[in-house]
């Protein structure tokens, strides 16, 4: 068995704009891995197109180019019946949680729904005791399940729609910024539930965020974006610790500091504007803004190279 859980090869995916012949580029011909229980973290600026990589990759958005295999299986060209068993492996957490859920539905029977939908659990009761577990394991009472979305708090309904994406008893989860849209304190607590789940139930996780810090705490490995395309790929200590990729490098400057003043002022400066997904420069998309900037980086785009034990697409490498 290859330790491949999920791979997407060449994934292109634009969308129509308001402007006449121009549409916008939010994926442009990547390809990524996720290994079988690891947690991936991809990272970038808004509208970097990482958001949209992930609803391709679980499947709810269909790609203008490019395949997508889970377990070895292409899930675009699977037959209905296979879809469906696939999306049983497969779920997603989405940011608002209060959006994700239907308001005129009581939380119980939103996390009950799928396993009805896949006829798992035909017996009422066995499916109560089914909620009831759920319930315990995201750390809430089961006294709460005949509850509404909007007597509960924002943390409460974030633990509702991850005992919802675990009740089908997937093999990978899909966080798209679970926890930008929380207070501080709330955000430590969902980031420790999200851990003991991948451990108690052997999860693999597509993290998106673009929060750093978040990141360094739940992620093995990171998937740095910018518009569109991979900068840079590898284990989290090593891009941390050492960042290759000029935007790798800014995105870590970025992390806010405890201490005012406490930023370390040397290191990369920003330069220029961030160029539009309607008309990416050519060559490097990122070197209107790298202060490394040099006349290749102007005509021809890098390539996603190994280096050092990493992916990098940088011509300051290879």
């Amino acid at each position: 068995m290859t330790n491949i859980l999920l791979e997407g090869k060449n994934l292109t995916k634009s969308f129509a704009s308001k402007k006449k012949n121009k549409r916008i580029h939010a994926v442009s011909d990547i390809n990524l891995t996720i290994r079988r229980g690891e947690c991936l973290a991809l990272v970038g600026e808004s509208g970097c197109g990482k958001s949209t990589l992930g609803r391709i990759l679980v499947g709810l958005s269909s790609p203008d180019r490019g395949e997508v295999f889970f377990d070895g299986i292409d899930i675009f060209s699977a037959d209905k019946k296979t879809r469906l068993a696939l999306k049983r492996q497969m779920q997603i957490v989405f940011q608002d949680p209060y959006a994700s859920l239907n308001p005129r539905m009581p939380v119980g029977k939103s996390i009950e729904e799928p396993i009805i939908t896949h006829g798992l659990l035909p017996d009422r009761q066995e499916r109560q005791r089914r909620l009831e577990e759920l319930m315990e394991a995201v750390g809430l009472l089961p006294e709460l399940l005949g509850r509404y979305p909007h007597q509960l708090s924002g943390g409460q309904r974030q633990r509702i729609s991850i005992a919802r994406a675990i009740a089908l008893r997937p093999r990978l989860v899909i966080c798209d910024e679970p926890v930008s849209a929380l207070d501080v304190s709330v955000q430590s607590q969902i980031l420790n539930l999200l851990k003991d789940l991948q451990e108690e139930y052997g999860l693999t996780y597509l993290f998106i965020s673009h929060d750093l810090s978040v990141v360094n705490f739940l992620a093995n490995r990171v998937c740095v974006m910018f518009l569109g395309k991979i900068c840079e790929l590898g284990d989290r200590e090593r891009i941390f610790e050492n960042p290759l990729h000029p935007y790798t490098e800014l995105l870590l400057r970025s992390i806010p500091r405890p201490v005012p003043g406490s930023m370390d002022p040397e290191g990369v400066p920003l330069l220029g504007d961030m160029p539009s997904p309607l008309d990416p420069p050519e060559g490097c998309r990122f070197h209107t803004r790298c202060p490394y900037s040099m006349e290749r980086c102007q005509k021809k785009e890098p390539l996603l190279i190994d280096y050092g034990g990493r992916k990098i697409a940088c011509h300051r490498y290879g």
